[in-house]
């Protein structure tokens, strides 16, 4: 018996192939939209983050100088967080109940001494304000580039902001967020006053990689200070510039402060540490935060 084409199911065969041809378009559009919204999110973290893996950026990172911190006031505490992992801090609290809080994000290396001497060096200089220096790295140490790189690089957005948004119902719905963060916890610095909605009072970020999203800086609810170094080969004045015009479309405040100096100069455990540069630095982040305090 022979095969022969009935007109009208060829007819029906073309609609149908045409149909799904659309259907297919439509999912193909559908998760590329997906994929570049979930790109927006982590961009400004993450992103920044696989830079650990660079050698060019591992070569600018010496070894921090080996230091051993006695504390006079600080403790390390655990707080909950929604994934049910409990997150940590070095904790240095205010002499007297405040309602001022201060996230200390530490730079690539982990919450090592040094960001726990500045941490309490932060709360003798500001006073009235508990510090919480945040543990991102769940508690690993980098001595090296090489080490720093790779815990830096396997941070997930998903769960450091699990410890941020720990740290701030820790310190209560009452309390009034301060940031302050250098190299990847400058970023995290910003996302963590993002994280803190309304109760974010003050953002300060030493060449951290920006929110490049506008929609999401919206809804930060604070100015922030952005401590530049010109000679940084990644958050470089292009950066500097495209946060800038970021913030300005988001009609939010923006203050940077630009030093003739390269990445990570404000860190003492660098061996290229420019004391005269920090120190002015130091000099406008306590201002800003001393003029918010009041």
């Amino acid at each position: 018996m022979g095969f022969s084409f009935n007109p009208i199911n060829v007819e029906n065969m073309k609609f149908i192939l045409f149909t799904c041809s659309i259907l297919l378009l439509s999912s193909i559009n559908s998760t590329a939209q997906k994929s570049t919204c979930c790109k927006k999110s982590v961009e400004s973290t993450e992103a920044f983050a696989m830079l650990g893996n660079q050698t060019s950026f591992q070569t600018v990172h010496k070894a921090p100088l080996p230091f051993t911190f006695q504390s006079e006031n600080g403790k390390t505490i655990q707080f909950k967080t929604s994934e049910g992992t409990p997150g940590s801090a070095f904790e240095i609290k205010s002499a007297k109940p405040t309602k001022n809080v201060v996230l200390m994000v530490h730079e690539w290396w982990g919450l090592n001494d040094h960001i726990k001497q500045e941490a309490e060096r932060l709360q003798k200089e500001l006073g009235n304000v508990t510090v919480l220096a945040l543990d991102l790295y769940d508690g690993k140490i980098a001595s090296n580039p090489e080490d720093a790189g790779k815990l830096m690089g396997e941070v997930k957005a998903e769960r450091a902001s699990a410890i941020v948004k720990g740290a701030i119902e820790y310190a209560g719905k009452d309390a009034k967020i301060y940031t302050i963060g250098w190299c990847f916890g400058g970023g995290w610095s910003m996302q963590s006053a993002l994280l803190a909605g309304k109760q974010a009072a003050g953002c300060v970020m030493y060449y951290g990689m920006p929110e490049k999203d506008v929609a999401k800086l919206k809804g930060i609810n604070t100015d922030v200070l952005f401590v530049f170094a010109s000679k940084d080969q990644w958050i470089n004045q292009e950066v500097v510039n495209t946060f800038e015009k970021d913030m300005k479309a988001a009609g939010k405040k923006l203050t940077v402060k630009t030093y003739d100096a390269d990445h990570a100069f404000a860190n003492p455990s660098n061996p290229k540490h420019d004391k005269e540069l920090a120190a002015d630095a130091h000099a406008e982040v306590l201002a800003y935060f001393k003029a918010k305090l009041k």
